[in-house]
């Protein structure tokens, strides 16, 4: 075997983009434009719920963390990829790393117990609309945003904690920002107890939030199949759908990202694009799916819109 010396510097070197002579600052441009609309989009949502008195109910505290932890993974990935691209350094230290990589998988870990949490919530609000108000009491709203970012955090500290068990003999990540694989890879020896706490992590993560769903929406469907009422089963369906397209395109792509590390074939350029990707597409959807959609958020967004816009 390869004699490996340990790595003792704090200095990481990341994987650059491929990126064609020319294309540097449009891409640079085309990313900061993202990150505007995201963060805009995001941390207004997140101030209509505070700000509105009307909009504090169970729902929109249970939705307040969704743009939260959006901007939260879009701010801890972007921003450094966009330095990077036009500066061209792909330095970073490695305590900074091991930061990134925990917030972003903080964030994967929230999307979908977040996700799960406003599903059974819908599912109260549908299935049981005259026993909503007594069932979703303010201690139990606060009770399922607790266990959702506790759970959260107990098993990516966890996660992470694991990489202490390794000395480090390599000094480069072999993406464009950290996260665990790219970590893990850069460890001397056998590191396969933390590939399979990885895996385990993110089965739990994804059979909780799944089973959780799959209970809801089929529990949804059944009570929109035998109500009369056309209006309430035109809501009810919107909001399944719409919800259920934004979970199944982040699934698609955190599933070939994860399968992509297991396999050397993979083109780099595309692993690192569809790794970018559940960073991105959540984050600047989720405001417009939920936030517009919401007959009631979109009322007062425009409400203050207009005010201002007369000022």
């Amino acid at each position: 075997m390869e004699n490996l010396s340990i790595v003792v510097s704090f200095e990481l070197t990341l994987d650059p983009f491929s990126i064609p002579p020319g294309a540097k600052y449009p891409m640079f441009l085309f990313g900061i434009f993202i990150y505007m609309f995201s963060a805009f989009c995001n941390l207004t949502l997140m101030l209509l719920i505070i700000l509105t008195q009307s909009l504090h109910k169970p729902m929109h505290f249970i939705l307040f963390s969704l743009p939260l932890n959006d901007f939260m993974g879009i701010t801890s990935m972007l921003p450094k990829v966009l330095s990077d691209i036009v500066t061209e350094t792909n330095n970073t230290y490695y305590p900074l790393c091991v930061l990134q990589g925990f917030l972003l998988h903080m964030y994967g870990g929230g999307v979908l117990l977040i996700l799960a949490a406003m599903a059974f919530d819908r599912y109260i609000a549908i299935c049981m609309p005259l026993r909503y108000n007594a069932f979703m009491t303010p201690r139990v709203v606060i009770t399922i945003v607790a266990l959702v970012w506790g759970f959260d955090f107990l098993f990516i500290c966890v996660l992470f904690s694991l990489q202490r068990m390794h000395s480090r003999c390599r000094s480069h990540i072999v993406n464009v920002f950290c996260d665990n694989p790219s970590l893990i890879k850069l460890a001397c020896g056998n590191t396969i107890v933390n590939n399979i706490f990885g895996l385990f992590t993110t089965a739990i993560m994804q059979i909780i939030s799944v089973s959780i769903q799959i209970f809801s929406y089929v529990k949804i469907l059944i009570a929109c199949l035998v109500t009369n009422r056309s209006d309430a089963k035109s809501k009810a369906i919107n909001t399944c759908v719409a919800q259920l397209v934004i979970f199944i395109m982040y699934e698609i792509v955190v599933t070939f990202y994860v399968l992509s590390h297991r396999f050397s074939n993979v083109n780099a350029n595309l692993q690192k694009m569809m790794g970018m990707l559940i960073f991105l597409v959540p984050p600047v959807m989720n405001p417009v799916v939920y936030g517009l959609n919401s007959h009631e958020i979109r009322k007062h967004f425009l409400k203050i819109f207009h005010r201002k816009i007369s000022a």
